[in-house]
């Protein structure tokens, strides 16, 4: 039996070619940036090693002696506060778009989201320096350090004088900043979910939120997933709304009133005060510490998110 082989059209082989050095290029880029950050910090390496550098508190320009652990803290700890703060008004605001408003409310509310998500960063960051900052020094913070004085433990998150200018408040920025990105994709992912299906659990006496709790969010659970990790990326590597409200505090606190330091904010900060070699390779560091963490964590991210779809295929 013979066995044609067709030739494939010039036109089709050219798009291939182009699309495939796309995203050829994509690995290119990642492989590029890497290679840069490990040369430029080979310096600090070699001087402090992996492990000295990752667990040492200190930041001392002038010894030359540095330490990543009060950057990586802040860095870990801003994101999991900002998560914790947005992912819960996000997804309620993608239920109330999908199932709830009514629709001449749903086209100004979805615009509205989208435009918070194309605001610039330094616009968040004046803002929260300039409204933000007195309005959480004056009233936010002095009531939850007065209402927790008692508590054991909780009152630890709320010791020092509130300023306004600490942990706290670069959270809320940071929650403000990711809302729209974990709101939009769980609106669509909610959006997706079978009318039929919906309809079938209100046929049988559901009411609006049985459908949204046992049909609607069981359904979307991947997509607002996805949202959220696309919102952990943004939170990991946001500089310069952090940068007004945090300050450059290279010290591990338990309180959520005081100043810290992230990755960004370091080297925003800092960079262009680097006047030896050991110092800028040291930054150098700080951001392939960044690079390596984000990697890992969106790595970890999309394991339990394909994990969850064969799971959910089944």
């Amino acid at each position: 039996m013979a066995i044609t082989l067709k030739r494939k059209n010039p036109v089709d082989l050219i798009f291939s070619s182009i699309t495939g050095l796309a995203s050829l290029s994509v690995i290119l880029f990642i492989i590029g940036i890497m290679y840069v950050l490990v040369s430029e910090s080979s310096l600090a390496i070699e001087r402090f090693g992996i492990l000295k550098f990752l667990s040492s508190t200190e930041w001392n320009p002038v010894k030359e002696d540095f330490g990543a652990l009060t950057n990586i803290y802040g860095t870990v700890l801003t994101t999991v506060l900002s998560l914790l703060f947005a992912i819960p008004v996000a997804v309620g605001i993608a239920i109330f778009v999908t199932e709830i408003a009514p629709n001449f409310l749903k086209g100004p509310i979805g615009v509205a989201i989208e435009l918070l998500a194309a605001i610039p960063s330094i616009i968040y960051g004046m803002w929260g320096l300039f409204t933000l900052s007195p309005i959480m020094s004056n009233y936010i913070e002095p009531v939850l350090k007065k209402f927790t004085a008692n508590i054991p433990l909780i009152n630890i998150l709320f010791q020092g004088t509130p300023m306004g200018i600490d942990i706290l408040t670069a959270s809320v920025i940071l929650s403000i900043m990711i809302i729209p990105f974990t709101a939009s994709i769980a609106r669509d992912s909610f959006n997706l979910t079978p009318a039929v299906v919906k309809e079938s659990a209100y046929a049988i006496g559901a009411t609006q939120w049985e459908v949204v709790k046992n049909v609607v969010l069981p359904y979307s659970k991947l997509g607002v997933f996805g949202g959220s990790v696309l919102s952990l990326g943004r939170a990991l590597g946001e500089t310069m709304a952090v940068a007004f409200v945090l300050g450059n505090n290279h010290r591990i606190t338990t309180s959520l009133l005081d100043a810290a330091a992230t990755i960004t904010v370091t080297l925003a900060n800092e960079f262009a005060e680097a006047d030896n070699d050991v110092y800028l390779s040291s930054l150098f560091y700080l951001a392939l510490v960044l690079f390596v963490m984000s990697f890992i964590t969106l790595a970890i991210a999309k394991f339990f998110l394909l994990r969850a779809e064969r799971k959910y295929s089944r």
